[in-house]
Parts: structure tokens; C-alpha cells; sequence
């Protein structure tokens, strides 16, 4: 002991420096005190402390003086840094240049300043939105019968339309100047998630012209000549726009499009002008089929230099009236029975002026920065609220059906089977709300949330379809007979629709939420990388040095708070939160340390090969996911004032996410490609192994239990759907019946018992209620409670039928040359 002594302090001393991030100075000082006791301590060995001050000097003394340090480490390093750099396609520079970085960068720091998360101010709406969404919202809801659009219409109705122009629901992002609503990306994000919880359809053609598509193309980079002529008519309506980016051989690698333009002189309105000539082929072109003003990415080039000496411009964003001549619109997709207007474009030799290209030309080259901009804010918004709208409405209509239905005389919801397929859906609806409301709330930041939004348009649409298909188990034939009764069929087939679009889930999580991450938010690596690119030799050398020697040191911090969150389970440390959070956060210090520490050492083995592991960089994701996701939620819950009602569901959602964030470090670490690695990382993180569990049957029960009973937490997490009992509203009908069904239960409970234990003779319901009143087992005031709860039931789980020609296609009848009244 009297040997190791020495060493021991050394290595505690840097544990100690390393787990609080002190500087290396301060390791120094600490280390030459404690071995300056040992030195005096009669039964440590001197010659050992001795030779533990002389590693000491050889460790320090280089590291802390920069003229000995630059030549004999950083320069070589340097070296060796540019060969393992990977290689970077013009479509991964672009988005980490237009990218920006909000909270998820404290996430790769491995001790995130829970601080920062937790001042954000909390999410509002202006008195303003506000009364939109109670006025004009709520009234287009209430228009809306989804039945009739998908089945009847495959449109929606003129009326529709006309309500949604006038009421400037294409204008939310438009600023007032322009006529436009001039709303927040919180207001955009709640509109999409009232609208989606009644229509997908409705709110996909809203949200299109919100997000990615010429009218935020216009306001950030438009000319003032193209924002004064447009977007007052895109504001209220007149022009309908779509954009065309997807073509048939590119896809998810949208800088390969083959669409080209030529730059050339051609007539325009009667003039000789310069302008581009373009060919191009697209498809999956939302709004499509009825839009007056086309946007359009393509590949510009000048091969006679009429504009400059550059051939090859790149993507260039244009600007095409529909009667532009050589544009030609195609016949409609149908995507699976969800019929918003979406189609292909095509144009040969399609001539457009210069002054048609969004920014004037002065912006041709640039198309890609500038939709990668927009794509990170649409991305944020659109998908992410349709899904909230879904899942919430979802969680809410499901919990009462489950009340509602009954089996064996038993609630289906009590079968412990369906309690837990109920879990799923409110955890998960809570997670999804909690995440697209974040997102938006970062959007209204300044961020462009490049990484956030990657995160929440993967997890958002995938959980959205768990929760769909959650919602169909538990109610069964209610979900499978399609009409105007059914609350849930549609959203099962448009299910897939969301996870295909502005970027391929698979191709999502794989390439962009960690392959994005691991850069443009990690601490230090875009530092290193620019710095070893820098071609002032001198400064580039400096500016490395600083970067390298931080990043070490932040690397050994990370092994050691990984290690140590290991061995004490996280319980210990400072945390912000309240008595029931503190515990949360200290667990998310725990996994973002390993986060970061596994980033690290992956780049640092596998360089420019990482971009290649698909599969080690998606599960990579999925841990960054998730702590971004556990943090949305414990921000959304402190934000409400922390009730205690909303805790099952926060701990649900909590526990399911570590589940999963444990297993994702898991299968990455079993899988490493250079195993002795994976074995040392596997030491650091779990030193006893595995500890986190999915949600047990017991918190199951108690979120199913929130999920079907009128209380405050199932309000907070059905606030800002639409559940107005209406006609054409099924769903919210369902959902209005929850409190009758929970008051007329004990009244229930007494006249089944007495059809068993009375001898009520009667066969029909009226006359066993006529019986039950005569015999005084009920009174008068409880029947009539009971006839509610049959009519109500009744309403519940009826479902529709139809006559055969209603189900034929107008084309039947044109093939066959009979009207529908002909047909038996």
C-alpha cells in the first residue's frame, strides 16, 4: 500500500479534476500537494512518490508549456487529424453550415446546463393566436367531415376551400405587411395539431403551404419586387403554391437531381430577356394538382457564360406560374385513401427570366442553403404537429372507448392486456407533444434546429404509427369498418404517409439525427475541423491546439463521469428539478456523459468509416434522441406548474425512453466494429451491467387508469385537439361521454346484479328497466341515467353499413353506362 499510494493519489486527483472539469493547472496543484503529504507520511514509500512526481512532470510540463507542446503534439496530431477527416458530400457541408444549435448541444457536453433548459421562457400564445384558434380553427373543424372528403370528395369541399382562403390559413407565416397572419412557430404548430386530430387531410393542406414551399422561400429570400407581387395573393389565397423537389431518381439525395436549367435569352411577356430554359420530372408534389404558382429546385447552368464564368451554378430555386408555357400538371396520386391534392410536374424547354428565380439572381447556386434552411423549420412543425394532433386525440377518444366498452361486464379497459396497449398510447402521446411543441418552441428561439427537428420528424410519425396501431387493438371493429362513425381508420392507412416524406424515416436515423449531431453540436470537433482546414498554417495550428487539448480534457471527464454514474447509479450529484424530477435529471447527466463519451471515441477509431456505420450511427441517435426527448418532457412539466396528475404519465414516457436509450448503448456497444473497444467503453458505461427497465405493469395501470377517467391530466394532454361532440365529429362525441359513462357505472353494477339476483323476468332492455323501477331496485332518475348510457354506448360502438353502389367508384358506372339507382 505504502507503493501504490502515490500513483493512487494521482489518479484520484485527476478523477477528481476530470469528473468537475477543472483545468490541468489545477490537477497539477492538486496532484504536487497531495504528493507533498505523502512525501511526509512515514509509512509511504519515498522512492514511489518519487517516481509518481517524475510522471506527474513528464505529463504536465509539456502539456502546460505551448512551445513545447505545439511541435512535439498538436502539430502531429494536426497531421494525422486531416487524414482520418471524413470526407464531406456538398449536401453534408451545406446543412452543417446552415444549421444552428440550441439545447441539444449542452446533450454532447456529457453535463448539460439544465439550467439553460429550464429559463427558456415557457411556450405562449398571443392573445392574437389565441382567438384564431378558438374563432376560426375550431370553426373549420367543425366544416370538416373526413368521411366525405376521403370517400365522397377525395377533395376537400368548395366551401372548405373558400373558408380556409378567406381566412388566411395559407398566410399563418406570411408577415402582416404582406397581408399574411404573421403568427409564431408555436401558433403554426398548434393550428397543424387541432386540424390533424380531425383531418389529416385538411391539415396537410395547410400545413404544405407553411413550411417547406415558395411562401417562406419568398420571405427570407425573395426580392422585394417578388415578396410585394406574391405573397399578398399566397396570403389570402388567390395563388395556391406547391414546390417540387422530389423527382423519380432523387429521392432522400435531393442534390442529385437531374432536373436542369439552361441559362439563355427567350421570350417573356412579350420581351427578349436572359433567362434559364428548364427540363425537369417530379412527383409526390403536395397541392400539385390545384396549384396556380410552382416552386422548383433544379440544377442551373451557364455553359456560354452569359451570366459569369461559372458552367456548373448548382441548385437554383425558381418561381413558375402555372400557365407558364411547357408546364405541364399531372393526373393525382392517391396516397393510401388520404386525398390531399398531391401529383407529379413535368416541363421540357420551359423558359423563366432571371427575375423568376426566388432571390433574383444574385441567389442562383444557393438553392441548396436555402432549402436546407427551410427544411429544418417545416420539419419542425408540420409532421411533428400532425402527429401530436393524432396521438393526443387518439389517447383521449381511445381511454374513453375502453371505459365505454364493455365485455364480461368489465370496462375493456380493465383486461390487463388492454391496459397496457393504453400505457403505450398515452406515454408515448405525452412524449410526442411534449417533443413537437419543443421543437417549435426553438424555431421561435431564432434556432434553425437542424438536428432537433431530424429527431422529431423520425420520432414523431414512428410513434404516431405505434400509437395508431395501439388504437386499433383496443378497439377493434370500431377501427376496421370504415365511414363516418370510424374516429381512427383513416389515420391507420395515412399511417405510412408521414414517415416517408421530407426525408425517409430509415435514412433519418441513420444518417442525419447523430450523423448531424456528432458535429455540429459536439463541443469541439466543427472547431477542430475548421481549424485543420484553415489555410493560415500559424492561426489553423492555434486554433487547433486550443481545440485539441479542450476536447481531451473533455473527453477524460466523460470516461470518468460515465464510469462513476455506472458504479452509483446516477443517485448522487447536484440536479436541478424538484423533489420528484431531481432524479430524472441526475439519470440524463448519466447517458449524456455516455453519449458523448461513445461519439468520441467512435470518431476518434473509425474517422471518415463512421459515416458508413449506419447502423452503429443510428443507435447512436436513438441515445441522443431520447435525451433530447426525456429533456422536452421535464421542461413541459415544469413549465405546467409540475402537477402531480401528469406524473404517471411523465414517469411512463421517462422510464420507456432510459429503457430504450439503455438498449440503443447496448446493441452499439455488442456491435462495435473494433471489439477490444467495445469491451473497454462497455467497463466505463456499465460497469454492473444493464439497470434500466421498461415501464412495469403497475405505472401501466395507473396511466391506463388517467386515460379513462375525467380528471386534469387527461385534459392537459387532450388540450388543443379538437373533441367538440359534433355530427361530424365521432371521436369527440366518444370522448364527451366519458363523464356520464363514469357517473352511471355504480347505477349500472346495482341493475346487473339485479338481473341476476332478482328474478327480473323480462327479455327486452326497456322492459327489464320498466321491472327494475316496479321493484324498486332503481329509481326513476336511475333509469333515465341508464337509457343515457345505452344511447351513448349504442353511439359508441355502432359502426356503418352501406348499400353496394355506395361503395363503387364513379368509374363503375362510366364502364358500365348505368347510374348507381340501376344497380341492385
Amino acid at each position: 500500500m505504502s507503493i501504490v499510494l502515490p500513483f493512487l493519489a494521482l489518479l484520484l486527483a485527476g478523477a477528481f479534476v476530470a469528473y468537475h472539469r477543472m483545468r490541468l493547472v489545477t490537477w497539477t496543484l492538486i496532484s504536487v500537494a497531495l504528493l507533498a503529504i505523502c512525501w511526509f507520511v512515514p509509512y509511504v514509500n519515498q522512492t514511489a512518490t518519487i517516481v509518481a512526481a517524475a510522471v506527474l512532470a513528464v505529463i504536465a510540463v509539456p502539456l502546460l508549456l505551448p512551445f513545447i507542446r505545439k511541435p512535439l503534439l498538436t502539430g502531429p496530431m494536426m497531421k494525422v487529424f486531416r487524414k482520418v477527416l471524413p470526407p464531406l458530400s456538398q449536401t453534408e457541408r451545406i446543412a452543417l453550415e446552415t444549421g444552428s444549435v440550441g439545447f441539444e448541444g449542452e446533450l454532447f457536453t456529457g453535463d448539460p446546463d439544465w439550467n439553460i433548459l429550464l429559463n427558456y421562457p415557457k411556450p405562449q400564445l398571443t392573445a392574437e393566436e389565441q382567438a384564431f384558434l378558438d374563432g376560426p380553427v375550431e370553426e373549420l373543424c367543425t366544416m370538416v367531415n373526413d368521411w366525405e372528403i376521403t370517400h365522397v370528395h377525395a377533395d376537400l369541399p368548395p366551401a372548405l376551400w373558400a373558408f380556409i382562403k378567406k381566412n388566411k390559413f395559407f398566410g399563418m407565416i406570411i408577415p402582416k405587411e404582406y397581408g399574411g397572419l404573421g403568427f409564431s412557430a408555436l401558433a403554426h404548430h398548434k393550428v397543424i395539431q387541432k386540424l390533424a386530430s380531425v383531418s389529416s387531410v385538411v391539415s396537410s393542406t395547410v400545413g404544405v403551404p407553411n413550411s417547406l414551399g415558395p411562401g417562406e422561400l419568398l420571405v427570407h429570400y425573395g426580392t422585394q419586387e417578388q415578396k410585394d407581387q406574391y405573397l399578398p395573393r399566397l396570403a389570402d389565397g388567390r395563388e395556391v403554391p406547391c414546390f417540387g423537389l422530389t423527382g423519380p431518381f432523387a429521392g432522400s439525395d435531393a442534390t442529385s437531381i437531374p432536373d436542369y436549367g439552361i441559362v439563355c435569352k427567350g421570350e417573356w411577356n412579350g420581351e427578349q430577356v436572359l433567362g434559364v430554359k428548364l427540363t425537369f420530372d417530379k412527383r409526390y408534389i403536395t397541392l400539385a394538382p390545384v396549384a396556380s404558382l410552382i416552386g422548383l429546385a433544379f440544377r442551373m447552368y451557364d455553359p456560354d457564360g452569359l451570366i459569369g464564368d461559372t458552367r456548373d451554378i448548382g441548385i437554383t430555386l425558381g418561381l413558375l406560374p402555372r400557365d407558364t408555357a411547357g408546364v405541364e400538371i399531372g393526373r393525382r396520386h392517391f396516397p393510401l385513401n388520404s386525398t390531399f391534392q398531391n401529383g407529379p410536374i413535368k416541363g421540357k424547354d420551359v423558359f423563366i427570366p432571371l427575375t423568376q428565380l426566388i432571390g433574383g439572381a444574385a441567389m442562383a447556386g444557393k438553392g441548396w442553403n436555402m432549402l436546407n434552411e427551410c427544411l429544418a423549420v417545416g420539419r419542425s412543425i408540420t409532421l411533428p404537429s400532425t402527429a401530436s394532433g393524432g396521438a393526443k386525440a387518439g389517447a383521449a377518444v381511445t381511454g374513453a372507448y375502453a371505459r365505454i366498452r364493455k365485455q364480461f361486464g368489465l370496462s375493456v379497459g380493465r383486461f390487463e392486456g388492454v391496459e397496457e396497449a393504453l400505457a403505450r398510447i398515452g406515454g408515448k402521446a405525452y412524449k410526442i407533444s411534449a417533443l413537437s411543441q419543443a421543437t417549435a418552441a426553438a424555431v421561435d428561439r431564432g434556432d434553425v434546429p437542424s438536428v432537433p427537428s431530424a429527431i422529431a420528424k423520425y420520432h414523431c410519425t414512428n410513434m404516431s404509427r405505434e400509437v395508431i396501431s395501439d388504437m386499433m387493438d383496443v378497439i377493434g371493429g370500431k377501427g376496421i369498418i370504415l365511414g363516418p362513425r370510424n374516429f381512427a381508420g383513416r389515420s391507420w392507412q395515412a399511417a405510412p404517409i408521414a414517415i416517408t416524406v421530407e426525408g425517409a424515416n430509415i435514412m433519418t436515423r441513420s444518417l442525419l439525427i447523430f450523423g448531424q449531431g456528432a458535429i455540429l453540436c459536439h463541443p469541439w470537433v466543427l472547431k477542430e475541423m475548421k481549424a485543420a482546414q484553415d489555410p493560415d498554417t500559424r492561426a489553423g495550428l492555434q486554433d487547433f491546439d486550443r481545440s485539441l487539448f479542450g476536447h481531451i480534457r473533455y473527453g477524460i471527464s466523460n470516461a470518468v463521469r460515465s464510469f462513476w454514474f455506472g458504479l452509483t447509479g446516477a443517485r448522487f450529484g447536484a440536479a436541478p428539478g424538484d423533489a420528484y424530477t431531481r432524479r430524472y435529471f441526475r439519470k440524463l447527466d448519466r447517458y449524456s456523459a455516455n453519449l458523448a463519451l461513445m461519439a468520441d471515441i467512435s470518431m476518434m477509431t473509425l474517422g471518415g468509416k463512421l459515416k458508413f456505420k449506419e447502423s452503429l450511427s443510428g443507435r447512436l441517435g436513438d441515445v441522443l434522441s431520447h435525451v433530447y426527448m426525456t429533456s422536452a418532457m421535464l421542461k413541459r412539466y415544469h413549465d405546467e406548474g409540475a402537477p402531480q396528475a401528469d406524473q404517471p404519465l411523465l414517469a411512463w414516457a421517462f422510464h420507456d425512453s432510459v429503457h430504450k436509450i439503455e438498449e440503443s448503448l447496448s446493441a452499439a456497444l455488442r456491435n462495435f466494429p473494433i471489439r477490444p473497444i467495445g469491451w473497454l467503453m462497455w467497463a466505463l458505461i456499465f460497469p454492473f451491467g444493464r439497470r434500466a427497465e421498461a415501464p412495469g405493469d403497475r405505472l401501466s395501470r395507473r396511466v391506463a387508469a388517467t386515460l379513462m377517467s375525467p380528471n386534469e391530466a387527461r385534459d392537459r394532454l387532450a388540450q388543443g385537439v379538437f373533441l367538440t361532440p359534433c355530427e361530424n365529429n365521432p371521436g369527440g362525441r366518444i370522448a364527451s361521454y366519458l363523464t356520464k359513462a363514469v357517473m352511471a357505472e355504480p347505477v349500472e353494477r346495482k341493475f346487473l346484479k339485479a338481473l341476476k339476483t332478482k328474478g327480473i323476468e323480462a327479455l327486452t332492455f326497456p322492459a327489464q328497466l320498466d321491472e327494475a323501477v316496479a321493484e324498486g331496485v332503481i329509481t326513476q332518475d336511475e333509469r333515465t341515467l341508464l337509457e343515457e348510457l345505452r344511447a351513448i354506448t349504442l353511439d359508441t360502438i355502432t359502426v356503418d353499413d352501406f348499400d353496394p353502389h355506395e361503395l363503387r367508384a364513379a368509374s363503375y358506372y362510366d364502364h358500365h353506362g348505368r347510374q348507381p339507382q340501376q344497380v341492385a
